[in-house]
Formats: structure tokens, sequence, C-alpha cells
């Protein structure tokens, strides 16, 4: 009798029977174990302590230092909570004029990173033209730039001696908006146009059939379907917005503070726990309802409509439509102005003198070091602590952010399982929703005794574990979406024929992330690279890292420092964008969510 073939495209799942397990890839056929019961109470065992760990890191080293810096804040000198003091910072003007200003500065950044970004979206993800790699990887280099030196080239840009500093905008609060949509436009670009590109592009071709001219189309269909893709695009960049630190430090001031810098003010110049307790609690609130709209827009986008795995719907760039010639406009102006200008002036200036020849000077001023410099240390043993120091942060959250991605992505069969894993989930994006300055002072206070036999504060590990905390998130976000998307069947199957927890992982799970798991590690590298809030505490006086050392620099006056402080940024700018250059190599097709 002949066997019946699968229809083209048609998956055939094997039985499980007594004929034998399904096969799976890289699992040879084992004999069934005796002892079922033992084999899944060692499956949960290894479960939970995969669990374990990324709990007590986060426990040891982020709610307890959290915890104590807003304890001390809260309480009185005899240890009992004092709400009365809560309620003389809220009754303060200067503390709701600190959060007006964090909000307003965000909503003003992401309504223009969205107003200018969908417009990216149509020509980098609907258009087919010469370059469009190309321009794609430029436009995404901004996100992964460290804070110090977006704000450092904008600085270059509009201050004194720069191309617009005749505009007075040095320190105002456009020039921080500017540079708030300067880091998040490629945010804008990817999100809306990734989903844009898997569209079903029929509705529009009926609408334009039917006689619609092409802006009416973009009106009452395009753009109704991309509502929860710009939502979710714009609640992260809200949230990234609100809690952006390095950028207000670098070219704001005392008028245009926010939340991030008013924490940082009081907690180091004016020791006031109490004001940055606060504070760090209504940072918290207004971040945790950014991620709740982001979340609910992501939800929405996933079901809102029927996507395509592939782009659908690209079509060649003509200059005969007026729709395509104001899109190319405004993005054309947008990557020249807005992106390129501030980072070519800023490699600009760091080859000019003081006269305003071209020179090196600058660059050999990166190897030198003592008291006339006012810098404990060259530029370039800066930049090996910062290399060295990321490189243990990126290990560390690398591995904390694995083992939970690979818990949460497994499915139990019990509510009570799922809530479980819903929560280890959002327990692990929390370092998203705390200021950096309270993690880093928290780590310094709390850490006064050795743990584990190990004095953090004397080693100089206390320095990778903050910025490891600020990249888990990161690697969870990139390497979840990979796992869950692993047929559950085969995790079944390879249990099914006696593979331990461990091996299931190396045959199965391994070998499809491991593309997203090098973009991970770039992502995380790139991450602790330009951390500046918590390193500003943690690094030690004898070794700074180069963010800084940048800081440090524009903080003396003199053209010299300021010209060395362009090449400082340049120099981190250079090897933050390698790093990020060779990890987009490795992406592969489904590497994540960013």
């Amino acid at each position: 009798m002949t066997a019946l073939r699968p229809a083209p495209g048609e998956v055939r799942v094997p039985r499980t029977d007594p004929a034998g397990p399904p096969a799976v890839p890289g699992v040879a056929p084992l004999k069934r174990r005796a002892g079922t019961g033992w084999a899944t109470a060692g499956r949960r065992a290894s479960y939970a302590l995969a669990a374990a760990v990324p709990l007590a890191f986060l426990g040891l080293f982020f709610a307890w230092p959290v915890v104590a810096m807003l304890t001390r804040g809260l309480t009185d000198a005899a240890g009992a909570f004092d709400l009365a003091g809560v309620a003389d910072v809220l009754a303060k003007p200067r503390t709701w004029r600190v959060v007006t200003t964090t909000v307003v500065q965000a909503l003003v950044g992401t309504a223009v990173a969205v107003v200018l970004g969908v417009p990216g979206a149509y020509v980098l993800y609907r258009r087919r033209f010469p370059g469009r790699t190309l321009v794609r990887g430029l436009v995404t280099v901004p996100f992964v730039l460290p804070s110090v030196v977006v704000g450092v080239a904008f600085r270059a840009l509009l201050g004194p001696g720069g191309p617009l500093g005749g505009l007075g905008l040095d320190g105002t609060f456009t020039a921080i908006v500017l540079a708030l949509v300067f880091f998040n436009y490629s945010v804008v670009v990817r999100t809306v146009g990734g989903f844009w590109s898997r569209l079903d592009p029929r509705a529009e071709e009926a609408a334009r059939a039917l006689g619609a001219s092409p802006a009416r189309v973009l009106r009452t269909v395009t753009l109704p379907a991309l509502v929860p893709a710009i939502a979710s695009a714009a609640a992260l960049v809200f949230l990234f917005c609100t809690t952006a630190f390095g950028v207000v430090v670098v070219l704001g001031s005392r008028a245009h503070a926010t939340i991030e810098t008013e924490i940082y003010t009081r907690t180091t110049q004016l020791l006031d726990l109490r004001t940055a307790a606060v504070l760090s609690i209504l940072q918290m609130v207004v971040v945790a309802l950014s991620l709740l709209v982001s979340a609910r827009a992501r939800a929405a986008r996933e079901r809102a409509l029927p996507l395509h795995a592939e782009p659908r719907g690209e079509r060649p760039l003509t200059w005969r439509s007026r729709t395509d010639v104001l899109a190319v406009g405004v993005t054309a102006v947008v990557v020249v102005v807005l992106l390129a200008w501030p980072l070519a002036t800023l490699v600009t200036r760091s080859l000019r003198d003081r006269d305003g020849a071209w020179s090196l000077d600058a660059y050999r001023r990166l190897a030198e070091a003592g008291p006339g410099t006012g810098l404990p240390v060259t530029v370039w043993q800066a930049t090996f602590t910062s290399l060295t120091t990321a490189a243990v942060a990126a290990a560390l959250a690398v591995l904390v952010g694995g083992l939970v991605s690979f818990v949460v992505s497994r499915r139990p069969r019990s509510r009570a399982g799922r809530r479980g894993l819903a929560v280890l989930d959002a327990v692990v994006m929390l370092p998203l929703g705390v200021s950096a300055v309270i993690v880093g002072f928290g780590l310094l206070v709390t850490m006064t005794r050795p743990v584990l036999g190990v004095d953090l504060r004397t080693t100089g590990w206390l320095l990778p574990i903050a910025q490891a905390l600020v990249a888990v998130p990161v690697v969870v976000r990139l390497l979840l979406p990979v796992l869950r998307a692993v047929d559950p069947r085969q995790h079944e199957a390879a249990a099914t024929l006696g593979a331990p927890p461990g091996r299931v992982v190396r045959t199965v799970d391994l070998p499809l992330v491991a593309r997203p798991l090098g973009l991970a590690v770039g992502f995380a590298f790139a991450a602790s690279l330009g951390e500046f809030g918590a390193t500003s505490f943690l690094a030690r006086p004898d070794a700074p890292t180069l963010p800084v050392i940048i800081v440090r620099l524009l903080g003396r006056p003199g053209t010299d420092n300021f010209s060395t402080a362009m090449a400082a940024a340049t120099v981190l700018a250079v090897v933050t964008a390698g790093v990020m250059l060779l990890a987009e190599r490795m992406r592969g097709d489904a590497a994540g969510e960013l």
C-alpha cells in the first residue's frame, strides 16, 4: 500500500505511540528511563535552580539597595516611617516643577520622534532603493550611542564656536528635546516600519482601485492600521525620554532638571535622601504607566491584523508620487541634519586646536594624565577600564538574562505556573523603572560587608554588577521571543526520550538562539559601555570609566579640555558603533524585540 505523502507546505507531527517517540534533531534515540517521576522532579529542580540564580542576583544587588535607599529617605532618625516628610516634599513647588519638566520634555520628544519617524518608516520599509540597507544601519547607530556622547555632540553643534552656536540653543529646552529625538528616532522607524512591512497590502490596493487618492488611502486605511505599532513605539520613546540622564546632565541646566538629574543632585550634593526617595517613587509611577501602555499596545499590535512572516507590498521608490517625494524629503533632512550633522561636528571639532586650525593635539592629549590635566589616568587607560568592565557586565547580563529567558519561555500547564513566570518576567524589567543613581548609591551604601567572602567595593566588582542590572532587561527582550518560538513538542519529545534538561537546552534551544545571543551580547556590552548614572557613584577614583572622564573634562574650563572631551567622545562613539556593527552581523531573522 502506498504511503500517503504530506501536501506541499504541510507539517506532520509524529505521533507518540508504542512504535517509538518522535525524533528530535541532535538527540539520539534513548531508551525510556525508569522512574519517570524522578526525571520529572529533576527537571523541575533544574528550572527552579535556573530561576533562583537571577532572583538571588536581583534581590541582592537591586532590590536590597533600592529598598535601603527608599527606607532611609522615608524614615526618621529613630527608624520609624515618617510620611509627614513625604507630604513636605510633595508640597514643594520645586518637586512638581521637576516632574512637569520631565513629562513635558518626554511628551514633546515623543511627539517629534513619531512625526518624523513615520515618514522614515515608510521610506525605509515600504520602498526599495539603492543603499536602503546602509541608511537603515545609519539610522540605528544613534540609538546605541552612549548618552554622554550624544550630549557632547550637541554641545559641539549648538555651543559657542559650533555651526549653530549663534542661535543660542545651548543648554535650552530645545537642545534637550533635539537630543532626545536623536536618540529615539530609530525606535519609531524600526517599530513602525517592521509592522508596516508585514501588513497585507490588499486593503490599500482595493482603496486605490476604487478611486481613492494616495493621501486618502494613507489617512483612512494605512494610518488606522498602524495605530497599535505607533502607540507601542510612542510608549517606548516616552519611557526612554523620562529616564534620560547623561543627555540632560551634559546639555541641561538646573532650570531644565528632570527627575533623574534632580535625584542625582539631591543625593550627591545636598545629601537630601528624603527628596530623592520621593522623586524615585514618582519616577517609578511614571515608568510603570509607560510600561503598561507599551505592553498593551504591543499586545494590540500582535492581534490587530493578520501579519505576514515576510515583508509584503514593497515597491520601488518613484519621484512621480508626491507621497514618496515628501517622505524622502523629511527623511533626508532628519538623517543629514539631526543625525549626521551633530556626529560630524563632534569629529570635526576634535580635530581643531584653540586657533581653529586642523590639528591632532586633542588626540595626543588622550595619552596625558596628572595634575596639569586634572585626570587621574589617561583617556586610553579609562577606555581600557570601560572595555574590561563592560565585558564583565555583558557576561553577567547574558548569564542572568539567559537563565530568565530559558525559564520564562517554558509553558507550564498549571495556571499558577504561568502566573509565576509572568511575575518573574515583570521582576526582571524593574531596573528600567528605577533611577540608576538610586541603584548606584544604594549599592555603595549597602555593600559595606563582604559578600561570599569578597569585598565588592574594594575589588571593583560593584561597577560591572550595576551595569549588568541595566543590561539584563535588554538581553531578556532579545532572547525571550526566540525561545518562545521553539515548538514545545520538541522539548517534550526530547524529555520522553530520556534527555536530561541540560541536553535538551544544548540540542534544541542553543542552535536556534545562537545568533540572537550574539546580538544580545553586543547590546549588553554597548549599554554597559555608555552607562553613567550608577557609574558616577561606583567608578573608583583611580580607575574611572570613559564616560566619567568625558564629563570631568567638560566641567573644566579651557578650549583644550573641551577639544579633548570631543576626542574622547569620538573614541567612545567609534568603539560603541564598532561593537554594534559586529553584533548586527550576528542577527538572525528573529532576534527579539529590539
